[in-house]
């Protein structure tokens, strides 16, 4: 059951969700689409239709004839009783019904109440979309309302950065080679980095900007749980609470972040974006650093980087390693360290940078990078996975709620603070400002066009004589 079926989420992201499932033959159950827009089932089906011709390459019309005969729509106001009246009846038999809501935020207390009243919660486990509330304590709030009518078992938080295959990768090369284990802590590791660029604007999307910000938009979800797939500890199994409880223990150790510790930027020319206030104080571009208090990584500094109208689209993660303790063959100091590089989209790679000798009679090094694994995203789509998870009831990827609380715990001491905006080019990295959160030899490593292509700026450092 998708509330808000003729929204834009639906169009570019649940439909062909549902039809990649389809073709994969998970998908054997009625889809019954909910909203408030006069449409029959026959506009619906054309507007999935339309979709998947959009969205979906390779097309199959028997597959496509299979999805649409699922198909139903019921129109309602989510705050007529009548509706959920519709619903119930249109439900049957069902055991496990999936609720689905594609639907802002505002929306929720009252499908949650309507479907609680009308008995369609029975058995029935619910998606939520972000954002989880804007701060600790509307999260708080909006977990009160969930739970007041569906146990936490069956509440699933979905932030598809979850099901990207190049993130749960992250976490499986970490768990899976042991030579990582021995460096993997703050006697190794210098810094870790996390950058995600965007090359376009806000895309006609400053109404919604205006009451996000990058902050809000990506750094609290996608890049918090980046930042906790890089710094968690072994969980004792591969249980979806196992890796919870580990999620939660990192966020719980992460100090709420000092406003000091933030930049935040505005891409010049957002203020005069359709939707946006001329005098708007929010920021498209966020640089942090985060402190985690572990016996693993005290002193380590996680540095985040997010912003819009960067010079490239890409996400990367850098780890610098500390340099050897001497130099044995008289190199000039190392300020170019060893580093492991994930490459987390659009394309997908890992690779690890060390030294080897130059060719020649003397004893000299250069850089070198190893491609450990590198690959073309074919993979499942985020949504496909998350929403055949939900519908088997695999809470594996999905947000717990002391999970959502922590992590904004960490960000909820910067989202009022009076932090100045510094306004930057479109097309660059952002405002100079985010340079002085680095410490170290090495400034913010910039991701490229492509897996092979980024920029190290570090202190170049005269060779002996």
């Amino acid at each position: 059951m998708i509330f808000g079926v003729t929204g834009d989420l639906g169009f570019r992201k649940i439909f062909p969700a549902l039809f990649r499932l389809m073709r994969l033959g998970k998908l054997r159950v009625p889809v019954i689409g909910v909203a408030r827009q006069e449409m029959t089932q026959r506009d619906l089906i054309a507007r999935m239709k339309q979709s998947i011709r959009t969205y979906i390459k390779q097309q199959d019309d028997a597959i496509f004839a299979r999805l649409a005969a699922l198909v139903s729509y019921v129109k309602g106001d989510y705050a007529d009783g009548k509706t959920f009246s519709l619903l119930r009846e249109a439900l049957g038999s069902a055991r496990h019904p999936l609720h689905y809501l594609a639907i802002p935020p505002s929306s929720f207390p009252m499908v949650i109440r309507g479907l609680g009243k009308s008995h369609c919660d029975a058995g029935a486990r619910v998606v939520v979309e972000k954002p989880f509330g804007r701060d600790l304590a509307s999260a708080k709030q909006l977990n009160a309302t969930l739970h007041a009518t569906f146990d936490e078992a069956d509440i699933f938080r979905i932030d598809h950065y979850l099901g990207k295959e190049a993130v749960q990768n992250l976490l499986y090369f970490r768990f899976a080679n042991s030579f990582l284990e021995p460096v993997w802590n703050r006697n190794y590791i210098a810094s870790i980095q996390i950058s995600m660029a965007e090359a376009v604007g806000v895309a006609g999307r400053g109404k919604f900007y205006e009451e996000a910000g990058a902050i809000r938009d990506v750094v609290q979800n996608h890049l918090m749980q980046v930042a906790a797939f890089l710094a968690l500890e072994p969980p004792v199994d591969a249980s979806g609470e196992a890796l919870r409880d580990e999620k939660v223990k990192i966020f719980r150790a992460i100090r709420p972040i000092d406003p000091k510790h933030l930049v935040r930027g505005q891409f010049k020319g957002y203020r005069t974006e359709e939707g946006v206030a001329p005098d708007s104080n929010v920021e498209t571009f966020a640089a942090l650093r985060l402190q985690i208090d572990s016996w693993r990584w005290n002193g380590v500094p996680f540095y985040i980087r997010a912003g819009k109208n960067l010079p490239v689209t890409a996400t990367e993660v850098v780890v610098d390693l500390k340099p050897p303790p001497t130099q044995v063959f008289g190199d000039a100091p190392i300020t170019r360290p060893n580093y492991l590089r994930f490459r987390l989209g659009p394309d997908v790679a890992i690779a690890l940078g060390a030294r080897a000798k130059e060719a020649g009679p003397g004893m000299r090094g250069r850089e070198v990078e190893l491609f450990v694994a590198q690959e073309q995203p074919h993979e499942m789509d985020p949504y496909e996975r998350l929403i055949g998870d939900a519908l088997r009831g695999d809470s594996s990827l999905f947000a717990r709620q002391d999970e959502v609380e922590a992590a904004w715990a960490v960000v909820d001491p910067i989202l009022r603070a009076t932090t100045p905006i510094h306004e930057y080019e479109p097309g660059t990295w952002g405002p100079a400002a985010a340079n002085d959160l680095i410490a170290g030899s090495c400034n913010w490593h910039d991701p490229g066009k492509d897996a092979h292509s980024w920029t190290r700026s570090c202190i170049e450092v005269p060779a002996n004589p």
